[in-house]
């Protein structure tokens, strides 16, 4: 997200009302983390929560601490799942909090990697595409062993392809308990985050990422606390609360 300082805020001169003294702040770009909590069944989907701020991983692990203590997971009910990229701080919060859940590579981050190293080593010719759907069809029958295998065994002719064959070993080693795709996909579980990367465009990025925008953090989080409860549908609980706390005040 588009962030301004504290520091910007203050009187310009010749204005009436508090603005931004742009000539005297630098904007940082910070990021929204968020997560989105669903049930499943063989015939739908239920959205159950998203929840977005610009905060740090360990103010994401507290929100997440709040979720399950809340008990909005019926764990003891329901077969547990997360799916997320690589990041290792995520997993240490999902290993915290959800120890009993699968575990699950976000299958087209793999694909990314994948497409990034036939791109580098094989260029944009033939060779490339069949290597990338061969090694593919590989990994969604979850015989990662054998795509570390090929990787381990190419030649890399650059530096540049050397480095991101270095890169994808090293991520799919990483996780590799993580990319059982064929078990996972028998079980009922899903295999890709498209539920959270839309949940970025329609939640933050519609709202918060527009031209010329740039938001205080107090503000941009109090903006998408409010995004959230409309798509979780406790937008007119979230103002009953409001106006209890302005009547005791």
């Amino acid at each position: 997200m588009p962030t301004r300082p504290e520091s910007a805020r203050g009187r310009r001169p010749g204005h009436g009302h508090y603005r931004a003294k742009r000539a005297l702040w630098q904007g940082q770009w910070r990021d929204a983390k968020g997560f989105r909590l669903y049930l499943m069944d063989g015939d739908r989907i239920v959205h159950v929560l998203s929840w977005h701020q610009v905060q740090n991983e360990a103010q994401l692990g507290e929100a997440l601490k709040q979720v399950k203590e809340a008990g909005l997971i019926p764990e003891e009910q329901v077969r547990l799942c997360v799916v997320c990229d690589g990041a290792e701080w995520i997993w240490k919060h999902v290993q915290a909090l959800f120890p009993q859940a699968r575990q699950v590579l976000d299958y087209y981050h793999c694909k990314e990697y994948l497409h990034k190293v036939a791109k580098v080593h094989y260029g944009t010719s033939g060779p490339a595409l069949e290597w990338v759907e061969a090694t593919l069809t590989r990994l969604s029958l979850g015989k990662v062993g054998l795509v570390l295998g090929g990787l381990k065994r190419m030649q890399a002719q650059s530096d540049e392809a050397a480095k991101a064959i270095a890169n994808c070993w090293d991520y799919l080693e990483e996780h590799r308990g993580r990319t059982a795709y064929q078990k996972l996909r028998r079980g009922g579980y899903p295999l890709g985050s498209g539920g959270i990367e839309s949940s970025n465009k329609f939640i933050c990025h519609v709202r918060l990422k527009r031209s010329g925008a740039w938001w205080y953090e107090i503000n941009s989080n109090q903006m998408l606390a409010l995004r959230c409860a409309k798509y979780n549908g406790t937008f007119d609980q979230v103002f009953a609360r409001h106006q209890q706390r302005l009547r005791r005040a």
